[in-house]
């Protein structure tokens, strides 16, 4: 998503009252000894594995960047609070690799 700000908007316009929103994202590693072992292998093996597997190594390449941009947790759980959710908060998985984030329309 290009505009995560107006695609959270949006999600939050067309859910009803009481409804839930919740969003798993490649995220932010929060262990600084898994952060170096993930930069790694997202950076170096995964682009690699992509390139053998289905000679697109650029597309893995992409993701790889794509992710780096993406919003941390706590920047996205602000983003959610603007868009208007409430209870927003934070699930991290595997040590922030990835997260769930909800909230909901009240």
């Amino acid at each position: 998503v290009t505009h995560i700000e107006a695609a959270l908007v949006e999600a939050y316009r067309v859910l009803r009252p009481g409804g839930h929103f919740l969003c798993l994202e490649f995220s932010r590693v929060v262990i600084p000894a898994l952060s170096d072992l993930y930069d790694l292998y997202s950076f170096k093996v995964l682009p690699a594995l992509g390139a053998v597997v289905t000679h697109d190594r650029a597309a893995y390449q992409y993701l790889v960047e794509s992710i780096r941009r993406f919003p941390d947790q706590d920047t996205l759980d602000a983003h959610l609070r603007a868009a208007g959710f409430a209870r927003v908060r934070h699930r991290n998985l595997t040590g922030g690799i990835a997260a769930i984030h909800s909230g909901w329309r009240i």
